[in-house]
């Protein structure tokens, strides 16, 4: 019986070559697929470059951000939809810079939602007349200085009416972000999802996380795994 196996085993034909690369590049196609749908639908990774959100969110730090309900697209284009989801007032969203909507996401946080009308004096953001109460903010909150909105704005005056299908948005670092005070609202459509988690968090500096800067960020990665202390471990795994 061993011996008919065997030589049954024998007689079975090879598989030439050409039909083995044929199988092995329907699977990875299948591979690429999934992971496409995963990132434009499901969810996506994001890293911190600047203090804008601070104490919040840290430079260094690595999100998980969801896109469910929010917004569906092509990964790596700029070709998105958006979804049924609205963000709620204080929620801590990512979005495609309206004015330059080509660089990389901002995260921010939702402070007017359409049709409130909205105020910024005494240090304090002012929403309907009632003054937001806002533990998470670092300084003051005044208006964006005169001359500062980017080129094709004008300058935000207050008080000020979120207009329908937008959003006022904020940094929890008030005197260190650039954000609607300065441009004014960030449209619906160009709202791609929120954050759900901390993944890795390291204390590296601001230039390592900058838009292409490719060999500072895998210097981080290496001197993380030689240094283990400047992860910042207690950060891992918060959820928002």
């Amino acid at each position: 019986m061993k011996a008919e196996a065997k030589n049954n085993k024998e007689s079975q034909p090879a598989v030439p070559v050409g039909q083995r690369i044929q199988r092995e590049i329907i699977a990875w196609f299948w591979v690429a697929l999934v992971f496409l749908l995963i990132n434009g639908t499901i969810g996506q990774a994001r890293v911190i470059p600047s203090g804008s959100m601070e104490d919040t969110l840290l430079i260094g730090d690595h999100l998980i951000m969801s896109r469910v309900g929010y917004d569906a697209g092509v990964p790596f284009t700029n070709w998105h939809v958006p979804l049924w989801r609205n963000p709620k007032r204080q929620q801590v969203i990512i979005f495609k810079p309206p004015f330059a909507p080509d660089t990389p996401d901002y995260v921010k946080r939702v402070i007017g939602l359409p049709g409130d009308n909205l105020d910024i004096h005494d240090g304090a953001v002012w929403v309907n007349g009632q003054m937001l109460k806002e533990n998470y903010a670092i300084g003051p909150s005044d208006p964006a200085p005169r001359g500062s909105a980017p080129p094709g704005y004008t300058d935000l005056k207050f008080p000020y009416r979120v207009p329908d299908n937008c959003y006022f948005a904020m940094g929890d670092n008030r005197t260190n972000s650039y954000d609607s005070r300065f441009w004014g609202c960030v449209p619906r459509n160009d709202i791609i999802g929120t954050p759900v988690m901390i993944y890795m968090s390291l204390d590296v500096g601001q230039d390592a996380w900058q838009s292409g800067q490719i060999r500072e960020r895998f210097f981080a990665y290496a001197n993380a795994l030689v240094h283990p202390s400047i992860v910042r471990w207690k950060r891992l795994f918060r959820t928002f």
